[in-house]
């Protein structure tokens, strides 16, 4: 393993990552020569948002990765497995899980469709759930086994139970099940943790679920998600497990102190900046 390059030939399994922070995620590995599988529906373009998972792939390739594009559903217990299968049959095995994959609703408990609680509850959820099951087989036979959930830590006060109780339920779900593989599967050397940034990520979910471009431009890039997400994965995975992560805490760990240049508008203050959901 290059020190330079700790994940090269080193293979990812991304739920998402068509756009936004998972693609990011993506293209950053790519940079070290990763292998990188992309579990995702988009198929063909979406009328109002970028990419799908071969224009996704082909970045992925162009950045120096190996790009495997699997149109498929995390909500498809059959399309996990099929995915996972693909993968190792591809790559060889699996090193590293991300599960990037998340619906985003902020109604209400009285505005809240049953549909929506049950898409939120099935993608974030259950899929986090059972993509990380499936993978467990290839990731106890890989050298620095990760899985990585792109959710926040379990913050029980009422400011956030209660704003938003179906989103929050199944955000925390997704904590959950990866602190849960985390302390199951600890002394197999296998790492789970969840990550989570201090102010809005400027993607899709921020312009149309949250506030759209006034809050865009309040918010920092998805490159800053993904550089902390490379710092947790390429770190010895029995030195850090179990853990809720924050992003801008991780890069400071690593020396980064300065994120003016992840601003999603150069020049905005951080005191400017949007905080996120869920941290006090």
């Amino acid at each position: 393993m290059s020190e330079n390059a700790p994940l090269s030939g080193k293979t990812l399994l991304i739920s998402g990552g068509s756009r936004g922070i998972g693609l990011a995620i993506a293209l950053r590995a790519a940079r070290d020569g990763a292998n990188i599988a992309l579990l995702a529906k988009t198929d063909t373009p979406h009328p109002k948002l970028e990419g799908t998972v071969h224009t996704a792939a082909a970045q992925i390739e162009a950045a120096g990765g190996r790009a495997l594009p699997i149109v498929g559903d995390v909500r498809d217990a059959d399309s996990i497995t099929e995915a996972v299968l693909k993968t190792q049959g591809e790559f060889g095995g699996i090193d590293i899980v991300v599960n990037n994959a998340s619906v985003i609703d902020l109604s209400g408990s009285l505005d809240l469709s049953v549909k929506k609680y049950d898409l939120m509850q099935d993608v974030n959820v259950r899929g986090t759930f059972l993509l990380s099951r499936a993978a467990l087989p290839a990731l106890l036979e890989a050298e620095n086994p990760h899985i990585l959930s792109l959710s926040p830590p379990l913050n029980l006060s009422p400011k956030w139970l209660g704003a938003h109780t179906g989103y929050t339920l199944a955000k925390y779900g997704m904590s959950m099940v990866t602190l849960g593989i985390a302390a199951e599967f600890a002394a197999q050397g296998i790492a789970a943790n969840t990550l989570w940034p201090r102010t809005t990520i400027a993607t899709a979910a921020v312009q149309f679920s949250l506030g759209g471009e006034r809050m865009m431009k309040a918010s920092r890039t998805p490159d800053i998600y993904a550089d902390a997400a490379y710092e947790v994965i390429t770190r010895p995975a029995r030195e850090v497990t179990g853990q809720s992560l924050i992003v801008e805490d991780v890069l400071e760990a690593a020396g980064i102190t300065d994120f003016s240049g992840y601003a999603a508008v150069p020049g905005t203050p951080d005191d400017q900046l949007f905080p996120d959901i869920f941290l006090d």
